[in-house]
């Protein structure tokens, strides 16, 4: 169990931990595949698994057999049968894995009966939970767990494969590991004014602590980018080549194209891996007036794309003059993130684009000239023209940097009150509220509030 838990934690929760049950969940994704697998986690998993399987379970070997309703001697399934006794599991609990076939019937029958001989449903995460109750994870690792899961690019596994081995962790237990004999020497010199306490420097490992910090934060921006991705609205008038470029850089044929204006009567949303940034790509309808009732409603969702995106990229058919509709969309993006994408560039240029006030690519849909050079530019200003080193470490996470910006704040004032000559009772007061910050990332400082907040995200089953 992690340090100081027992001290700030609900016993209602702690007992989760305390094998006073054994939770079942089904595993993987409902519906048809080749494999569904239902987990146990607890001291009756065993049990209750021998109990409706006709073989005898090895530890941490998969064993051939047949699940069997005790009941009606009926078949379920022919199954593969895992069994892990701790310490060598997730949750440091006995667990079992059923990998039968992947339908809902199978997967359905098979926890019904588990649920029936003991087990109770796992609630969202709680297999996660266990393993950080049980000490197996710190709370920064079980939230990477979630972003392994949710990952949409590659750099964005990479970031949440470096939280699960305990990159940040480690840095985090370092700072925390700087300030704590500092804290404590200030304490006993309060506590103690009369007697020898051994002199430790105050000012050095706080000012350090502190510039640790900032590199931290100053990184989180990118960091929750590559995590979360940037929110991209393509907009432009009709017919100007929207959808044949959201199928460029999607590399596939996912928005209808036709030489009929107005093609889009929706928005379209679509994820792409641009330079390791997963881009959610919004494909507006083209901005016009319309009397048409369903074109009008499509043309307002394209306004509220405008207004939700992080970053706009405006296509412009270069093929032709600009028009009043063109100019009007200059207004309703004013104040965002705009790049301009000066389409068909393959036919002769007839529009002047000296009214233009953003970054331009010349882009060709037919071509796909330009295409590589707009990634480019869309992944500098997702990333503020800064370059991120592919092993640097990088905060993904919103309640991280958050946490890390609380800590940074107390060390600033503990610094300020060192260097002002302040009583020391001040210096310690942030010192220590910036040490119960940092051990919200690590799990040394959680509360059931803040634990039913991060687990609820958690699908059931994991």
């Amino acid at each position: 169990m992690p340090p100081g838990l027992s001290a700030t934690f609900p016993n209602a929760i702690l007992n989760l931990a305390m094998y006073q049950d054994t939770i079942a969940a089904i595993s993987t994704p409902l519906g048809e595949g080749g494999i569904g697998i239902v987990r146990l986690s607890g001291e009756s998993a065993r049990d209750i698994t021998e109990q409706i399987f006709n073989n005898s379970l090895s530890d941490h070997r998969l064993v051939y057999g047949h699940i069997i309703d005790p009941q009606s001697g009926e078949t379920i399934d022919e199954v593969l049968v895992s069994y892990m006794a701790p310490p060598r599991t997730y949750t440091l609990e006995d667990i079992v894995e059923i990998n039968c076939h992947g339908g809902i019937v199978p997967l359905q029958r098979i926890l019904e009966l588990v649920l029936k001989l003991g087990a109770r449903s796992a609630g969202p995460g709680e297999f996660t939970l266990r393993a950080f109750l049980n000490g197996r994870l710190d709370l920064s690792q079980a939230e990477s767990v979630l972003d392994i899961v949710q990952a949409k690019t590659k750099e964005s596994l990479r970031l949440a494969v470096d939280g699960l081995k305990g990159k940040l962790s480690n840095r985090i237990t370092a700072i925390r590991d700087e300030l704590l004999p500092v804290l404590a020497c200030l304490t006993a010199r309060i506590d103690f004014p009369d007697d020898e306490v051994e002199d430790q420097e105050v000012p050095g490992p706080i000012r350090s602590a502190r510039e640790q910090l900032q590199k931290l934060i100053a990184g989180s921006d990118a960091g929750i980018i590559y995590r979360q991705g940037i929110r991209t609205a393509i907009v432009g008038r009709p017919n100007v080549g929207k959808s044949s470029l959201l199928n460029l850089l999607l590399r596939q044929r996912r928005a209808i194209v036709t030489p009929i204006p107005g093609t889009t009567r929706d928005t379209l949303e679509e994820v792409a891996n641009i330079k390791g940034i997963p881009f959610v790509l919004v494909d507006t309808a083209g901005i016009i007036e319309s009397k048409d009732l369903v074109e009008s409603l499509g043309i307002e969702r394209s306004r509220r794309a405008i207004d939700q995106a992080s970053l706009v990229v405006f296509v412009i058919d270069t093929s032709e003059s600009l028009t009043d509709t063109d100019r009007k969309i200059f207004r309703l993006v004013e104040g965002k993130t705009v790049l301009a994408a000066a389409n068909k560039s393959d036919l002769s240029s007839e529009a002047d684009l000296s009214e233009l006030r953003w970054p331009i690519v010349h882009t060709s849909a037919i071509s796909g000239e330009g295409i590589e050079r707009l990634e480019n530019l869309m992944a500098e200003l997702a990333l503020g023209g800064t370059i991120t080193p592919s092993d640097s470490l990088l905060v993904g996470n919103m309640r991280h940097k958050e946490v890390l910006e609380r800590a940074e704040a107390h060390l600033a004032a503990a610094l300020k009150s060192v260097e002002g000559n302040m009583p020391e009772d001040f210096v310690t007061i942030d010192l220590k509220m910036a040490l119960d910050a940092l051990g919200e990332i690590t799990g040394e400082s959680v509360t059931e509030e803040l634990l039913n907040m991060i687990f609820s995200r958690f699908c059931i089953g994991k």
